[in-house]
């Protein structure tokens, strides 16, 4: 009886002391799923791909693999959403095959059924993606990556890869990958553009199944620190003008300004073949070498949605980096995306700006709010615990009478960790500084330096729109002119807001609202 009692004694005792340090230590589910940002349920995840809408739903397609934490064979995984937020994963779209791994690429509604995969009743969803072939790369051979396509016709519940793969041969290049197709409807064609190592390359198509080279773009623009990758091509009207300019949003790994990866933009002309950069763009990039759609060192890979009603142009990255993505503290999965954002295009006497804010449909989420004016102070508290959860939060900033000195928010919690972001009015810059934001031992060039984004001037007034989970934080400066997207994983959630200034007479007024979102 007393060996009976001594060991139920000490089984009480352990699971105590288990469920004790339950509590104490939140799982990695309760510490770093995020709250609204898309992330599978397991595996590994990087670029989007197949971005398109139809019937009412919004298709996101990503790089999947769901064996591992890390990279591997890399297949199509889905998700959809009726509002662009809200995302339900659905099961695995495109498999590996004998042709290679189904790298990244895009999707379109076709339809006139120029592919002939549908009929008069159905109009198909064409996917056009990457073959890798790591058999040729062991061997050393260049022709390692070629184009493939699949269509559906069931809004991608099932799909049929076309018999006649690969629909476009390399033509000698080892980095031959990431195809973004879309209509051109003044032509009646579609085009490809297409990442050719350092360049682009656009082809031409009627029927989506044969492919015709059209011209080359890049030599000599914009960074080449490393690989071209994941490239768009889309018009957009100038804000406050009836002028049309087309934009190409390109990748680089590494190369960004930041260190690692990171999406780059071109302002200019296409005619149906080749794309130019327009002169005052051209202007604009060689001061400034890059135009950069993101400075935070978290949103890579960013591409368009097809289809979406209105004519607007919404981008979704990955919101990750190559120097660190397969290192982070997770293990059930790695990485998530970024806000879905509509994107916009300002011409200015220094050249060009792709804007971006997120979506709309976010603020159909907002609930408990709060709001205040205040002097700012040298120490000023924004947001306490008890007012918002700042692990599902947009907060807008709206600074007033600002004068030349720094601007330093902080996102804290009670174990002494901090994100410290803000406006230096002195160096004229942005920054994020994750150095004291918890784990930070991982990966290459994770915390070594603070992230940057310059100014042109000193300003007297500005606005920020902050989009915050449990591990990222999105930044959108004068709405959306210059963006910060950076992941954090503290020990604990960040509770609280903070702003120090070495300045004064300033004044901010602050509105926060907590997301329903579960």
């Amino acid at each position: 009886m007393k060996k009976y009692i001594s060991t139920l004694v000490v089984a009480l005792i352990c699971n105590s002391a288990i469920y004790a340090q339950s509590i104490a230590q939140p799982s990695e589910e309760q510490l770093y799923r995020p709250n609204f940002h898309f992330t599978p349920k397991t595996g590994w995840m990087n670029d989007p791909n197949g971005l398109y809408y139809k019937d009412g739903v919004y298709h996101l397609f990503f790089q999947y693999y769901p064996h591992g934490n890390k990279w591997g064979p890399m297949h199509w995984g889905h998700a959809t959403s009726k509002d662009l937020i809200k995302w339900d994963e659905q099961p695995i779209a495109l498999y590996p095959d004998e042709l290679g791994y189904i790298f990244s690429g895009s999707a379109v509604v076709d339809v006139n059924n120029t592919s002939g995969f549908g009929d008069a009743k159905n109009k198909p969803v064409v996917a056009i993606f990457t073959y890798h072939n790591m058999d040729k790369e062991k061997a050393k051979q260049i022709d390692v990556e070629t184009q493939g396509i699949a269509y559906s016709l069931d809004n991608s519940k099932i799909w049929t890869k076309y018999s006649a793969n690969p629909v476009l041969k390399n033509p000698g290049i080892r980095d031959f990958r990431d195809p973004k197709v879309f209509r051109d409807q003044k032509r009646q064609q579609w085009i490809m553009v297409l990442a050719a190592q350092d360049r682009v390359h656009i082809y031409q198509s009627k029927d989506l199944k044969e492919w015709k080279f059209q011209s080359e773009f890049g030599k000599d623009l914009g960074g080449h620190g490393g690989v071209w990758e994941c490239p768009d091509l889309f018009p957009l009207k100038v804000e406050g003008s009836k002028e049309e300019k087309w934009v190409m949003i390109v990748n680089i790994n590494p190369g960004g300004p930041n260190k690692g990866s990171a999406g780059q933009y071109f302002v200019g002309d296409f005619d149906g073949k080749t794309f130019t950069v327009d002169e005052h763009f051209s202007q604009q990039i060689k001061r400034e070498k890059a135009a950069w759609l993101d400075w935070g060192k978290d949103n890579y890979a960013s591409i368009s949605f097809d289809n979406v009603p209105k004519e607007k142009r919404v981008i979704i990255g990955w919101m990750s980096n190559w120097d660190y993505a397969q290192e982070v503290p997770t293990q059930a999965w790695r990485s998530s995306m970024t806000v879905a954002r509509e994107v916009s295009l300002k011409k200015t006497k220094d050249g060009y700006i792709l804007k971006n804010i997120p979506v709309a449909q976010l603020k159909k989420y907002q609930g408990i709010s709060t709001r205040k004016t205040i002097k700012v102070k040298a120490q000023n508290q924004l947001i306490a615990k008890s007012q918002l959860d700042l692990t599902k939060a947009v907060v807008d900033l709206d600074l007033k009478k600002m004068t030349s000195g720094k601007y330093t928010f902080a996102l804290k919690n009670d174990l002494g960790e901090e994100l410290i972001f803000g406006i230096d009015n002195k160096t004229k810059e942005l920054f994020i500084d994750r150095s004291k934001s918890g784990k930070i031992s991982f990966g290459n060039n994770y915390a070594t330096a603070v992230t940057k984004a310059p100014l042109h001037k000193v300003y007297s007034n500005v606005k920020m729109k902050l989009v915050i989970d449990k591990t990222s934080i999105e930044i959108f400066f004068n709405d959306g002119e210059k963006v910060l997207t950076e992941i954090f994983f503290p020990s604990e959630h960040f509770s609280e807001l903070y702003l120090s200034t070495d300045t004064k007479g300033s004044t901010l007024n602050i509105r926060g609202h907590q997301l329903n979102i579960k």
